[in-house]
């Protein structure tokens, strides 16, 4: 029980700072799958990055959270330089971003090299940070090239010893390879184990891409049952520019999908609780927004 009553006693702290609370208060938005090759030309269902990154630039967020998939299709460094950073790296110096598999098709030297220290260690490619009041993983799904997802696996390990180290009350992971999804691509089995460390942990949202198109799950745990008391909401957010998939089927406690809409996942994180709101690019109708409140973790 002591990593639940370190959780307690934040709590109160946090409380206790009254209106100081709202300094805490942070507005993220988070994406993936977003641009094009170079010399691509956009269409209706392909290659939006300039519309994307134009819809980030008017919600002024205080960090964005790269969910992998960022540069196509092999994620050079040349691609990163002549495509990205003409789009969206105008906010480089407030991206967090996570590896997809189109960066390891090139090695993920382009990544690496694009991104320097903010993609951490480039023989790990996750890290943690804080946001606010927020604790954030960003993990690194490509398990043949860090060792493995399994449950002895180094990034499991350190899923784990980050998780006790960091007892905040509001958690968030992120990462490419999404453990549901309706889309082509559908659940990943490897992910389960660190869906269970996460879910240990306490953790609340896990914001994922590859899947193109937009999903979000009810609180669930690793096994796609749900827990409303300790399972974490899933967001699939495969929307950020590149071509749009069409989902093949709807997945159990899939609570929200859009296959047709380019746009973000704006979330509002407060000291014990947050929000979302799909925005689309102009054009485009789709929205889904919502809120819950932060869970405290199960047990020791």
């Amino acid at each position: 029980m002591l990593r639940s009553r370190w959780r307690s006693l934040w709590l109160l702290a946090a409380l206790a700072l009254g209106s100081a609370g709202v300094a805490q208060t942070v507005r993220v938005v988070a994406a993936g799958d977003i641009v094009c090759s170079p010399g691509d030309a956009p269409s209706l269902r392909a290659c939006q990055q300039e519309a994307t990154a134009a819809l980030v630039e008017k919600l002024h967020p205080d960090a964005v959270l790269a969910v992998g998939d960022l540069q196509y299709s092999q994620g050079t460094a040349d691609e990163f330089q002549r495509a990205y950073e003409t789009s969206w790296g105008r906010f480089k110096s407030i991206t967090y971003p996570v590896p997809g598999n189109h960066e390891y098709y090139s090695g993920g030297g382009g990544y690496y090299a694009y991104w320097g220290a903010r993609a951490g260690d480039p023989s790990k490619g996750y890290y943690s940070f804080d946001l606010g009041a927020w604790h954030v993983l960003a993990i690194n799904s490509n398990c043949p090239a860090i060792g493995g997802c399994g449950d002895g696996s180094p990034e499991v390990a350190w899923i784990r010893r980050d998780l006790a180290a960091h007892p905040s009350l509001c958690t968030l992971a992120f990462f490419h390879h999404p453990r549901f999804s309706s889309g082509p691509h559908g659940n990943d089995e490897a992910m389960a184990p660190i869906w269970r460390a996460l879910q240990s942990g306490g953790v609340d949202i896990v914001l994922s891409g590859h899947d193109h198109d937009y999903e979000r799950f009810a609180l669930q745990d690793a096994d796609g049952q749900l827990d409303p008391a300790n399972g974490i909401r899933e967001f699939v957010v495969g929307t950020g520019g590149a071509p749009q998939y069409f989902a093949l089927w709807r997945r159990a406690n899939s609570q929200a999908l859009s296959v047709g809409s380019f746009g973000v996942l704006e979330l509002t994180l407060r000291p014990d609780n947050y929000a979302w709101a799909f925005r689309a690019i102009p054009g485009e109708s789709y929205q889904d927004s919502g809120s819950t409140a932060c869970h405290p973790a199960p047990g020791p």
